[in-house]
C-alpha cells in the first residue's frame, strides 16, 4: 500500500468534511451568532463528543486496530470475524447503558462540565439538547468500530468521508426545521441525531463487502461468549489505560469548557468557532496521517520488522512539519482575514471576529504540538503500549492547568487556547523522547531539515503578515466577493512563496514519494 497515496486520498475527503463543517459553523454564526444559546449548544454538544472520543476514535482505536491489524495480518479472516462481532457486542451494550443514563442525568452532566450555567435559560437549554444528542454517543461509535475495520484493511474512503454526512445534516436541519420550532437553536441538536443515523447506515455496505459486517449478540449467551473471546479480552484489556488516557485529556478538556462558561458570554462559541478552524489542518495532517500510520505500524510490529516501522515514522514526521508549519503561521499571523470571511455575517459581529482571532493566534502558537501528538502516539500504540502515552497524559493534564492559572487572567478565553497549544507541545515532546528511548525513532538529520524548513517559512510569514494588514477585513463586509477573492489571493500567494523557497532550499517531494511505500 502507497501511504502518501492513502494519505492523500483520507486528507482529500477529510477536506471535504472540513469544507462542509466550515460552511456548518459559517451559517451557524450567520444564524445565531455568539450568544448564551450557541454556547448552550457548544456545551451540549461537547459531551457526545467527549464520549465518543472515550468510546471511539480515543480508546477503543487503540485497543482495537493493532489487534485486529496482528490478526488479519495473519490471514485469518474468520477469526476476524469473531473478534469483530466479539467486540461489537460488548460495545453495544455498554454504549447503550451509559445512553440511558446520560439522558436521565443529563442536568448533573451540564453542572458538571459548565458551572457558569447553573440556572436560566442557558442551563435549560443546554439539558434539552444534551437529551436530544446524547443517542449520538451510541450511533457514533458503532461508526468508529466499523471505522477501525475499513481502515485495518486498507479502505480508508469511507470513513474519512462519513464526518460529511453529519455536517449536511446540522446545514440542512439549521436551514429547513430551525424556522419551524419555537426555540430554533434546537434545530441543530436533532442534525446532530440524524446526522449520527446517516453515518453509520453508510458503514453497512462497505462492511458487507469486505465480509466482516458485526453482529450484535443480543442473547446473553451471547454477551457470554463475547466476554470470554481470548482476542477481546486482550483488546479490554489494552482499553482499560486506553479509556484513562483519553479520559486525561477529556478531562482538561471539561475543566476548559467549565472556565469558558466563566467568562464573558460568547466564549465558548469563540472558542468552538476557533476551534473548527484549527481542526483543519489538525485533521488534514495529523488525522490523515495518523488513520494510515497505524496499521501500517502495527503490522509491522507484528512482524518484527522495527527497522520499517521506524521509516515510517521517520516519514509521518518530516511530512506533518513540511506541512504543519505554514499553517500553524497563518493561524497565528493571519487569523483575523480568516475569521472575517468566514464567519463576519448576520449575527456575527466585528466583536467577534476579533475574539476569534485572538483565539486563533493562541491555537496557531502549539498548532504543530497538535498535530505531532497524532503522529507519535501510533508509535506506542502499533507496539500495544498505551501505559507510556497514559502517563504522559497525566503529567500533560497538570501542565495544562497549571498553565491556565497564568494565560486565562492575562488573555481570557484565548488563555485556554494558548494552554492547549502549549500541552499539546509538551505531550509530543515528551512522546518523541520516549520513542527515541526505545529505538522506535531512528536518526534523520533533524537539525538540517527543520533549519531548511525554517529558512523556507519566512517568506511565507512575511507575506502573510503584509495580507493581514494591507486591508480592513471588517470593512469589507459589506462587500463579501471582494474580501473573498483578497483571502483566496494572499493565501495563494503565500502557498506559491513557500513552495518556491522548499525546492531553493533543498527539500524536495520525491523524498517523501520515494519513502511512502
Amino acid at each position: 500500500m502507497n501511504l502518501l497515496s492513502a494519505a492523500f486520498k483520507v486528507s482529500s475527503l477529510t477536506m471535504l468534511s472540513r469544507i462542509t463543517g466550515l460552511l456548518r459553523e459559517t451559517l451557524i454564526a450567520r444564524s445565531f451568532g455568539a450568544s448564551e444559546w450557541t454556547d448552550a449548544f457548544n456545551v451540549a454538544f461537547r459531551l457526545p463528543n467527549l464520549l465518543r472520543r472515550l468510546f471511539a476514535e480515543g480508546a477503543f482505536s487503540q485497543a482495537f486496530v493493532p489487534i485486529l491489524g496482528e490478526i488479519s495480518s495473519s490471514g485469518d479472516q474468520k477469526q476476524a470475524q469473531i473478534l469483530v462481532n466479539a467486540v461489537a457486542t460488548l460495545l453495544f451494550w455498554v454504549l447503550l447503558l451509559t445512553v440511558l443514563i446520560g439522558v436521565i442525568g443529563a442536568p448533573v452532566l451540564i453542572l458538571v462540565i459548565a458551572t457558569g450555567f447553573s440556572g436560566g435559560p442557558a442551563f435549560e437549554a443546554s439539558v434539552v439538547m444534551t437529551r436530544i444528542m446524547f443517542p449520538y454517543i451510541g450511533l457514533i461509535s458503532m461508526v468508529s468500530l466499523s471505522a477501525g475495520i475499513l481502515n485495518t484493511f486498507g479502505r480508508f474512503a469511507i470513513p474519512a468521508f462519513t464526518p460529511v454526512l453529519l455536517n449536511l445534516a446540522l446545514i440542512g436541519s439549521a436551514i429547513f426545521l430551525a424556522p419551524h420550532l419555537e426555540q430554533p437553536i434546537y434545530a441543530l441538536s436533532i442534525g446532530v441525531l440524524i446526522g449520527g443515523v446517516l453515518q453509520l447506515a453508510i458503514q453497512i455496505p462497505a462492511l458487507s463487502r469486505l465480509g466482516l459486517l458485526p453482529r450484535v449478540g443480543l442473547m446473553p449467551g451471547a454477551i457470554k461468549a463475547a466476554i470470554r473471546n481470548p482476542d477481546a479480552r486482550r483488546v479490554l484489556k489494552l482499553m482499560g489505560p486506553a479509556v484513562f488516557a483519553v479520559s486525561v485529556a477529556q478531562i482538561s478538556l471539561i475543566i476548559n469548557t467549565n472556565i469558558a462558561s466563566r467568562l464573558q458570554a460568547g466564549s465558548v462559541s469563540w472558542l468552538s468557532y476557533a476551534d473548527r478552524l484549527m481542526e483543519f489542518p489538525t485533521a488534514l495532517l495529523g488525522v490523515a496521517l495518523g488513520t494510515v500510520l497505524l496499521p501500517s505500524l502495527s503490522k509491522a510490529n507484528a512482524k518484527n520488522d522495527l527497522v520499517h516501522a521506524g521509516e515510517l515514522l521517520i516519514w509521518g514526521l518530516q511530512l506533518t512539519f513540511l506541512l504543519a508549519a505554514p499553517c500553524a503561521i497563518a493561524l497565528f499571523i493571519f487569523g483575523e482575514p480568516i475569521a472575517a470571511v468566514l464567519y463576519h455575517y448576520g449575527k456575527f459581529n466585528a466583536l467577534d471576529v476579533l475574539m476569534t482571532q485572538r483565539a486563533l493566534s493562541a491555537y496557531g502558537v502549539g498548532l504543530i504540538g497538535l498535530i505531532l501528538v497524532k503522529i507519535l502516539a501510533p508509535g506506542f500504540y502499533s507496539r500495544q503500549d498505551i501505559r507510556t502515552p497514559v502517563k504522559i497524559g497525566i503529567l500533560v493534564l497538570v501542565a495544562t492547568q497549571l498553565a491556565n492559572l497564568v494565560f486565562v487572567p492575562w488573555l481570557g478565553h484565548a488563555g485556554l487556547a494558548l494552554s492547549v497549544g502549549a500541552g499539546a507541545c509538551l505531550n509530543a515532546a515528551l512522546l518523541w523522547v520516549g520513542l527515541r528511548k526505545r529505538g522506535a525513532l531512528p536518526d534523520a538529520a533533524w537539525a538540517k531539515y527543520l533549519g531548511q524548513l525554517l529558512l523556507a517559512l519566512i517568506p511565507l510569514a512575511g507575506v502573510l503578515f503584509y495580507g493581514a494588514y494591507a486591508h480592513n477585513w471588517i470593512a469589507l463586509q459589506a462587500e463579501p466577493w471582494i474580501r473573498i477573492g483578497l483571502l483566496a489571493g494572499w493565501l495563494g500567494l503565500a502557498a506559491i512563496v513557500y513552495f518556491a523557497s522548499l525546492a531553493l532550499v533543498g527539500i524536495r517531494w520525491q523524498k517523501f514519494l520515494r519513502h511512502a511505500k
